[in-house]
């Protein structure tokens, strides 16, 4: 660890977002880059005055960003191959779809009312038997489906199995909710199609398909939404735009 990452322990920034702040320039290191494993836990914690606990929250969050690689025995390493990035601006699906023109029908719509596995908990710091909404969406063009999408949503939200998820989601969590979403951190891979992914898109097994995983936070950096993207590879194309400073 650099000497010049610390810990205000009087700041209000909660612990484990100042620890996620100080992985984030660590990881931008050249030899962190280069393949070399970051500092275990414990050396983290130990060399902050921290609990491990808290250094692990910090360290979930960039392993469900997929900016970080956790092997069990061997250690924690800067992924390669994906694109992370900050998106200046965004927005929901639907608002996105309307901007370009776009009309899109749901073909599905399944809320439900589930036990998370043990990742979805240490990302929302949530107890074991807490259950979450979890809300699945297959959505396209007349000609079919192109796009599904698995939310999970945190027990704050206090989102139910029976309201009206054919509304904006973001623009209802702000309105009936009164839960601003701020913060948009999102990991982009290609798969393959397996069987289910197939037949909700009308694909063959093994078509590619282009992944996104986002964490969806409001402006506190507290993780509100969990949400998984399967994109029919043929109808997206995923673009960012960066300006240069």
């Amino acid at each position: 660890m650099e000497e010049a990452f610390v810990i205000d322990h009087r700041s209000a920034l909660p612990l484990h977002l100042q620890v996620e702040e100080i992985l984030r320039k660590l990881i931008e290191q050249p030899e962190y880059q280069n393949g070399k494993l970051l500092p275990n836990e414990v050396h983290i914690a130990q060399r902050l005055g921290i609990s491990r606990n808290t250094v692990r929250q910090a360290t979930n969050k960039l392993v469900y960003e997929q900016l970080l690689v956790r092997k069990k025995g061997v250690g924690t390493k800067v992924a390669k191959n994906n694109i992370a990035t900050k998106l200046n601006k965004w927005t929901s699906f639907t608002h996105e779809m309307d901007e370009k023109g776009v009309s899109f029908k749901n073909y599905a719509i399944k809320v439900s009312k589930v036990l998370p596995d043990k990742e979805i908990r240490q990302l929302f710091n949530i107890a074991e038997g807490v259950k979450v909404v979890k809300l699945e969406r297959l959505r396209g063009l007349e000609k079919g489906p192109i796009v599904y999408f698995i939310s999970y949503f945190h027990p704050r939200t206090e989102l139910t199995e029976d309201e009206d998820y054919t509304k904006p989601l973001y623009e209802k969590l702000e309105q009936e909710h009164h839960i601003a979403v701020a913060i948009s951190k999102e990991g982009i891979s290609a798969i393959l199609a397996n069987k289910k992914l197939a037949d909700k898109l009308n694909i063959a097994v093994g078509d590619p398909i282009l992944f996104r995983k986002r964490v969806v936070c409001d402006p506190g950096d507290r993780p509100i939404e969990y949400n998984l993207g399967y994109y029919r590879a043929d109808s997206f194309t995923y673009t960012i735009d960066i300006a240069r400073d």
